[in-house]
């Protein structure tokens, strides 16, 4: 397990160089841990190193891990950090029909691209009486195969998800592409956190609106250079 500790010290120091480089207060980042195909093990001590922001890509996934760690922590009475501590983001797509499994596990959903996802949402939070936080998914990278809307109907959509009563837009996400072109990534990240900068002149959101998560295990550096306030990391942490 010191692997792991060496690791998050790695990344943690790489996010400290990358905020020295542009004159930002690595505070404002904050380390959202991806724990796909990582063991109960390994996430349960990136707990114990006090870093609570989980992210799963996929629904069933999401459940089954959240329930494994939480009776896990829930039978280790010395565990210093309570399974009501840990905060679980989707961070996939998300279908409308499997809403409502996990809206009462998760704090964040990141993947918003659609009016319909939103409004099914909305009606889910209603009937468990919250407003649940989330981000707008934008394809700034432009490719076909990726989810996300375009940045020229983000604000649009944008305006329709605040009318919503249950549901709060927070901030916006986005993925570069798979590419060691620096130039190509850093050019998707800088239109995420320009469209975010208009979208906030504009007032098309609210006072709420202060998260740009952005910055993967291969990228992550070049997405704090360029504003990103939340990174998703996995295999940087688990596998090296």
């Amino acid at each position: 397990m010191l692997k792991i500790a060496e690791r998050i010290g790695r990344v943690k120091g790489n996010i400290n160089a990358a905020c020295a480089k542009v004159g930002r207060n690595p505070l404002e980042v904050k380390l959202v841990v991806v724990t796909k195909s990582a063991s109960i093990d390994a996430i349960e001590e990136v707990i114990r190193l006090g870093y609570i922001d989980l992210g799963e890509n996929r629904v069933q996934q999401l459940k089954k891990v959240s329930l494994q760690i939480e009776e896990s922590l829930q039978r280790k009475a010395s565990s210093p950090t309570p399974a009501s501590k840990v905060r679980w983001h989707m961070i996939g797509h998300l279908q409308r029909n499997k809403v409502r499994q996990i809206l009462s596990v998760i704090t964040l959903i990141h993947s918003i691209d659609t009016l319909r996802l939103a409004e099914e949402i909305n009606s889910s939070a209603a009937k468990l009486d919250f407003s649940i936080p989330v981000l707008l998914q934008v394809n700034t990278s432009e490719e076909t195969q990726k989810f996300g809307v375009g940045v020229g109907a983000a604000s649009h959509l944008a305006e329709q998800i605040e009318t919503l009563p249950n549901v709060m837009l927070v901030g916006l996400m986005t993925m570069a592409p798979l590419t060691h072109n620096k130039d190509v990534i850093r050019k998707c990240f800088v239109r995420a956190r320009e469209l975010f900068v208009e979208m906030k002149g504009e007032k098309t959101v609210g006072p709420q609106f202060t998260e740009l998560s952005m910055g993967m295990s291969s990228d992550y550096q070049i997405a704090v250079e360029e504003g990103a306030t939340i990174l998703r990391i996995g295999s940087a942490i688990f596998s090296g």
